[in-house]
């Protein structure tokens, strides 16, 4: 497995918000947050790439939102926001080694933290940075491929894995107060610890689980039911909106 990754610069405390009010990012400790996620993957012998640093673009850490990435392409996304445009050129360029890649053009945006794969089925959350027909587009993409994708609407979070994510074993990770459980009644549902709304976003690489750190009731849940999880502190990032999935793009 190979993991795309892009280091945090200065600019990550200028990162665009739309949920939570600002508040100071400390970015040595998101640094060194980073770091440790880095070799978190290494240790599960992922293959890890690091982009360099965007001084210019404060969300250009948050790698997943520029790219979805399946067996047969890559598709370089449209973020939904124009400060966020610039980051996928660099992204493209590294991915165009591993796949063939395709682009969404306008008038679609699609940001990578809306598409949650689940086997053949992506779902896409339609979200003020992914919009109907950016969803068209990557159907029109991934379809012939034998994929279906399908379109959900969360609320209250940023992007649809926020909500709910995959953690392998025909299980999903959810926050019931952000998704329909019902869309996913074909897979077990495991709700996140009513305390821990945020922590839905864990990231399955190989058979373990990473959840966030400040989610230990939801670990324990996925743990009970016999889950092998590990914990991985993202605190700075997740005052950006951030979470677990946000900073890597996963391929075989």
């Amino acid at each position: 497995m190979l993991a795309l990754v892009r280091e945090p610069s200065d600019a990550l405390e200028r990162c665009a918000l739309t949920y939570l009010e600002r508040e100071v990012i400390d970015l040595g400790r998101a640094r060194s947050q980073h770091g440790a996620y880095v070799r978190a993957l290494e240790g599960l012998g992922v293959d890890v790439r690091v982009l360099a640093p965007a001084p210019d673009l404060p969300d250009a850490v948050f790698v997943e939102d520029a790219a979805v990435v399946v067996d047969e392409c890559a598709v370089i996304t449209r973020p939904g926001i124009e400060s966020r445009r610039a980051e996928v050129d660099s992204v493209a360029a590294a991915l165009e080694a591993f796949r063939p890649t395709l682009h969404i053009t306008a008038p679609g945006t699609l940001e990578g933290g809306d598409v949650l794969r689940v086997g053949r089925t992506l779902f896409v959350g339609q979200t003020p940075r992914s919009n109907a027909a950016g969803t068209r587009q990557l159907a029109a993409f991934l379809e012939p491929h034998g994929y279906e994708v399908r379109p959900l609407t969360p609320t209250g979070c940023l992007h649809l894995k926020s909500a709910v994510t995959y953690v392998g074993d025909e299980t999903v990770l959810v926050n019931p107060e952000w998704i329909d459980v019902g869309d996913f009644s074909r897979w077990q549902c495991v709700p996140v610890a009513p305390a821990e709304p945020f922590g839905a976003n864990a990231l399955l690489v190989g058979e373990t689980i990473f959840t966030a750190a400040s989610a230990p009731l939801t670990r324990r849940k996925l743990a009970a039911l016999g889950f092998h999880t590990a914990a991985l502190d993202t605190s700075e990032f997740e005052k950006a909106e951030a979470a677990l999935t946000c900073l890597s793009i996963l391929l075989s």
